[in-house]
């Protein structure tokens, strides 16, 4: 990478692997970007990633034993960041981009508190528990990708959290057996009560469906929040987030394709889908410009 040491070039190396490994419809959004950002993109991406990673596969640890090592990654940052430079292989390029876009560290301590959490918080009880947990999960990371996004107006923030939250609710409804193997129940209690609906039994019932469908209508009007902020940025910024909202959105019409069955099927978006959407990004006029004829979505 042109203009930067090779240790911290490496470091921007390796989160580019992981994102492209872990996240793949937001590499293929990342794209869009100039090279810069997409760095940015993919340092934040890999942050997350990682400390993820340290909660959920734990292997041998216990709880204690992997809140410690989540501790002591989010004091390694800390520490580094402070300093203004890092040599682990990953948080050398999450730094730089902190310090380079002024990312509010506070967003970090969200992030990780949220991380914590999944230790011992196996369910919530209500869509505003739920929302408490999101915002440092989620919302939080729309936070941090507006600096990387370069939004023209400061209201584009609400909707930035907004997108987050959506991603995540969707990642939620298609994850539910992978949830559930891990000892963990997103899906509000309330939810699953007025529904009736038992994820335990890892059936397609009626009540089931029901319940899938009142959250998919939820997830879908959080999405068409988050889709004011798209005209707020510019026109490159535009396609990455459309284009990341379209393919991540597809997959709540696939697990409806599959008549809400999450346990035995796992909803994706086709790899030549995302081609294809990204290519269409680039081909019409960005979303929200005055060209553009359609609604983002």
């Amino acid at each position: 990478m042109t203009g930067l040491d090779p240790a911290l070039a490496s470091a921007y190396a390796r989160c580019g692997r992981i994102a492209r490994e872990h996240g793949k419809t937001y590499s293929m959004a990342a794209r869009l970007l100039d090279r810069e950002q997409r760095r940015h993109v993919h340092a934040v991406y890999a942050f997350c990633r990682v400390a993820d990673d340290i909660v959920d596969e734990a292997g041998g640890r216990d709880v204690e034993e992997t809140r410690a090592a989540l501790a002591d990654f989010g004091g390694r940052f800390r520490v580094d960041l402070a300093a203004g430079r890092s040599d682990h292989p990953v948080l050398a390029a999450v730094v730089h981009t902190a310090s380079m876009l002024g990312i509010d560290p506070d967003c970090f301590t969200r992030f990780l508190r949220s991380m914590a959490m999944d230790l011992d918080t196996a369910k919530y009880a209500t869509w505003d528990d739920l929302l408490d947990y999101m915002d440092g999960s989620a919302a939080v990371i729309g936070e941090m990708m507006l600096p990387v996004l370069r939004p023209t107006d400061a209201a584009a923030l609400a909707p930035a959290r907004d997108l987050g939250v959506a991603f995540q609710l969707t990642n939620f409804l298609r994850d539910v057996g992978e949830d559930l193997d891990r000892g963990r129940i997103y899906l509000p209690q309330e939810d699953l009560e007025r529904f009736g609906a038992d994820p335990q039994a890892r059936t397609t019932s009626p009540e089931w469906r029901a319940l899938m469908r009142f959250e998919i209508a939820r997830n879908r009007e959080i999405y068409a929040s988050a889709d004011r902020g798209i005209p707020m940025l510019p026109d490159r910024s535009a396609r990455c987030v459309h284009t990341a909202r379209v393919l991540y959105s597809e997959i709540l019409e696939r697990i409806e394709a599959a008549d809400h069955d999450v346990f035995s099927v796992r909803a994706r978006v086709p790899g030549r889908r995302k081609l294809a959407v990204a290519v269409r990004s680039l081909l019409r006029p960005a979303p929200g410009s005055p060209g553009d004829p359609t609604a983002a979505g």
